[in-house]
């Protein structure tokens, strides 16, 4: 969610064991999706339909984010039960942060539904920052190279690319849209551990990133 992650920021991190980088636009640095001018995170904007979040038959939210808000998963379904619920609730988790910050609510219910602990805290911190800066992110996001490992104990770790080349930072007031060029810190590498909670949901624990890494690059 990230998630997060298109920015322009630089996020908080955590701790010293977690970063928290969800998005950056290409030419970002190692902080942010988009470029360093918001620290932290970005914020809703304005949604042609008001984005909500409500319950789906799961009980998982229903997650409707902005039409100029776009993402392609090439995370092959695995036939194995487990780690494809891993890589569907993952789907969710990122897409949930951006909701999050389309409403410019650091405390959204949705993204809470995915993250826990020091994964939590850091996004809290990273939308934080898109709400003070009073912008949101806008573009095409792809995620790919996608490698999720689950244990018998209800445990599980996903290791993924972020391409965020075609993503940038949007600020509310003038819609204006901060495109900034492609470099290597514009692909993500990302790890996350999760479990499964009482509900049956894979939510998040810790989320670290690496930008510019060498795995990512197209």
């Amino acid at each position: 969610m990230n998630r997060r992650r298109p920015r322009l920021l630089t996020t908080a991190a955590a701790g010293a064991t977690a970063a928290l980088l969800l998005t950056a636009c290409g030419g970002g640095d190692g902080g942010s999706k988009g470029n360093d001018k918001i620290a932290g995170a970005d914020t809703g904007s304005e949604s042609p339909a008001s984005p909500t979040a409500t319950a789906s038959a799961a009980g998982r939210p229903k997650i409707e984010l902005p039409s100029d808000l776009t993402y392609t998963f090439d995370w092959p379904k695995t036939g194995d039960k487990d780690k494809d619920a891993v890589l569907a609730d993952s789907e969710q988790s990122i897409k949930a942060v951006d909701l999050a910050i389309v409403n410019q609510d650091a405390l959204d219910k949705a993204y809470l539904f995915y993250y826990e602990g020091e994964a939590a805290a850091s996004t809290q911190q990273f939308i934080q920052a898109y709400v003070k800066a009073k912008a949101r992110t806008t573009g095409d996001y792809r995620y790919y190279d996608s490698v999720v490992n689950v244990s018998g104990a209800g445990r599980a770790s996903l290791v993924y690319c972020e391409d965020q080349s075609k993503a940038y930072d949007m600020y509310l007031k003038n819609k204006k849209v901060d495109k900034t060029a492609v470099t290597k810190n514009s692909y993500v590498l990302y790890n996350t551990q999760l479990h499964k909670n009482e509900k049956g949901v894979w939510v998040i624990e810790k989320l670290l990133s690496q930008r510019g890494s060498a795995k990512c690059q197209p």
